[in-house]
């Protein structure tokens, strides 16, 4: 499933925290770098399911996209720890 929200934060600053938050917020299905880039991280978890996360500009601040098959919950987690950004039309 694809999950997306924008924030307020920088791209490498949603990046940083994605890596933390997986490796240490969330025990059961701890997830850790595999692959990353300046726009993105590829994480790998428990049975070797990915977690990828990729960061964009917006005019309103930046544009968070993850996607997986096991995390659905974690994501949705770790988007809730993010500073929201304003809804632009």
């Amino acid at each position: 499933m694809t999950h997306e929200t924008t924030t307020t934060l920088s791209g490498a600053e949603v990046l940083a925290r994605a890596k933390a938050f997986f490796a240490d917020r969330v025990p059961a299905n701890a997830a850790w770098p595999e692959k990353e880039g300046p726009g993105f991280v590829a994480l790998r978890g428990q049975g070797g399911e990915e977690i990828s996360v990729a960061v964009a500009a917006a005019s309103n601040g930046t544009r968070v996209r993850a996607s997986t098959l096991l995390f659905d919950q974690a994501i949705d987690r770790f988007f809730s720890t993010l500073p929201a950004a304003e809804v632009t039309q």
